[in-house]
C-alpha cells in the first residue's frame, strides 16, 4: 500500500504541473509498472480530488494550442480526438476560442502574407494556403481571406 501512495502523490505532481487528459496519467501509470486495478484506483481518486479534470485539459488545451501555436478549430479538434476526448468537451473547449478566432486569424494571416517573399503570385498563394490549412484553419476561411490580400 506504501508504494500505491508514493506513485499517487507523483501523479498528483505530475497532474499540478500541467492539466493531464486521462489517457496522459493512464500511459504514464503504465510507465511505472502498475496494474489495471491500481490505475483505475489512482484515477478514480485523481478525478475525486479535482487532480484530473478531462473538461479543464480540453478548455486549457484548445485555449493554449491556439494562442501559442497559432492552430485552428480543425486540428486542436483532431488533436483532442486523438487524446480520446469527447466530442461534447472537444465543444466546449472551442467555445473557448470563440471570440478571439477570427480575429487572430486575419492579424496571423496579415502577417504571413507579408512574410512571403515569393514573386510568384500563385506561388504564394499556396504557401499562404498550405501554412494555414496545415494549422487546422477551415480551408473556407483560408481561400476567403487570401483573396482579401491579394
Amino acid at each position: 500500500m506504501h508504494i500505491l501512495q508514493e506513485v499517487k502523490r507523483k501523479i498528483e505532481f505530475y497532474c499540478i504541473y500541467q492539466d493531464r487528459c486521462h489517457e496522459e496519467v493512464i500511459s504514464k501509470l503504465r510507465e511505472m509498472q502498475m496494474d489495471r486495478d491500481e490505475v483505475d484506483v489512482i484515477i478514480s481518486q485523481l478525478i475525486t480530488d479535482n487532480f484530473l479534470n478531462e473538461e479543464r485539459f480540453a478548455c486549457s488545451y484548445a485555449r493554449g494550442k491556439h494562442r501559442i501555436k497559432h492552430w485552428g478549430k480543425i486540428r486542436i479538434t483532431n488533436e483532442l480526438k486523438f487524446r480520446k476526448i469527447n466530442q461534447t468537451l472537444i465543444k466546449i473547449a472551442l467555445k473557448e476560442i470563440k471570440e478571439e478566432y477570427d480575429s487572430n486569424f486575419e492579424i496571423w494571416s496579415q502577417k504571413h502574407w507579408e512574410t512571403i517573399t515569393e514573386k510568384n503570385v500563385l506561388k504564394k498563394r499556396k504557401k499562404f494556403c498550405d501554412y494555414f490549412l496545415r494549422r487546422g484553419f477551415e480551408s473556407f476561411l483560408v481561400y476567403d481571406r487570401v483573396k482579401e490580400l491579394e
